[in-house]
């Protein structure tokens, strides 16, 4: 009966100790900011939109007129999960719009060469 008695002390005891370990945040996929976002322009190339916001998390290959820019994050702590996207639209290899969780520029409307 002793011994019961200790192993059930020691195994309640243990499994308190779960509390103790640290769990990592898990980050997927493309982390852009609002900054990044403002430097875009209308009737930017593809090219200067990939140099902007680096290459998209997903992209049709068939009918490339759309990149998704997708990101999540998983807390260890909380186990909450955030994700954000941006969905970049083009016609004939040139910005044409932007839709998803940042707000447009300011300036997305005025393109590159105007000043």
């Amino acid at each position: 009966m002793k011994q019961i008695l200790i192993t059930f002390i020691l195994t309640l005891s243990l499994s308190g100790c779960s509390l103790w370990i640290y769990k990592y945040d898990i980050n997927q996929g493309n982390y852009l900011n609002q900054q990044d976002v403002d430097k875009l322009r209308i009737s930017m190339t593809k090219e200067q939109v990939q140099f902007v916001l680096g290459s998209p998390l997903i992209e049709n290959p068939f009918k490339s007129d759309k990149w998704h820019y997708v990101y999540t994050n998983k807390s260890g702590k909380t186990d909450k999960t955030t994700r954000k996207e941006l969905v970049v639209n083009f016609n004939d290899d040139l910005l044409t719009a932007i839709s998803g969780d940042f707000e447009q520029p300011e300036e997305f409307n005025k393109s590159l060469d105007e000043n």
